[in-house]
């Protein structure tokens, strides 16, 4: 007869200088993921933190798992930015409200934007984490169309792409004029009125013909076979 199977010992909580060690990768993970994106390795994460490449993969056994313990609390941040958002008593206000702050996030954060723009990154709790903010941008979207100040044919799916194309101005303007992208998603929002009326001011001046000229010049073509 079999015995039965004693309970399971509850995890034990990391020592104190493992945790530390724990805190010290994910900090260092963040400025080099938020710098280089995730193209980086953990080998550069763990150059970074100054700790052995072993000790990363220790706390972390792939990358996955490393923006996983990253991003999962930026989402929250977001997701917390959009129900501040739909308590807000202007509908588009909220709405606007919620899309700078999102942008100012990822406009500081090349990792976070590649793993919120992207379903190549991250395992389940980004999935799920993702998963939570779509009925709350479903709201704000509603919300606003409701109220007759945000265009009638926008969809919940048009967000993450018109995200993508404030991240692409990000990514090519960044070393250059960092803070262009204001300048772009002004433009956007007012585009995005159910009936456009005076136009926003610009926070942010244009590019001259040098700076373009740069800016198109940082644009990564794939290589020529």
């Amino acid at each position: 007869m079999a015995r039965d199977l004693a309970p399971a010992a509850p995890a034990r909580p990391l020592r104190r200088d493992a945790e530390l060690n724990r805190q010290r990768i994910i900090a260092a993970a963040r400025d080099v993921f938020g710098e280089r994106g995730l193209e980086a390795t953990l080998d550069d994460v763990a150059h970074h933190a100054g700790v052995g490449v072993g000790t990363v993969y220790r706390r972390f056994p792939s990358k996955e798992h490393l923006v996983e313990a990253m991003f999962v609390d930026q989402f929250e941040t977001i997701r917390q930015f959009a129900e501040e958002a739909l308590r807000a008593e202007d509908p588009w206000k909220g709405f606007t409200d919620f899309t700078w702050r999102a942008a100012e996030l990822h406009a500081g954060d090349r990792g976070l934007r590649e793993v919120m723009l992207s379903n190549v990154f991250g395992q389940e709790r980004v999935a799920e984490a993702k998963a939570r903010m779509v009925p709350l941008i479903t709201q704000l979207v509603e919300r606003a169309q409701s109220a007759g100040v945000l265009r009638a044919d926008i969809v919940p799916t048009d967000m993450p792409l018109l995200h993508q194309m404030i991240g692409s101005v990000i990514e090519f303007t960044h070393g250059i004029q960092p803070d262009l992208w204001r300048r772009c998603l002004a433009l956007l929002l007012d585009g995005l009125r159910a009936e456009p009326g005076r136009a926003t001011p610009l926070p942010h001046p244009p590019l001259d013909f040098e700076a373009l000229d740069e800016v198109m010049c940082s644009f990564r073509l794939p290589k020529l076979r």
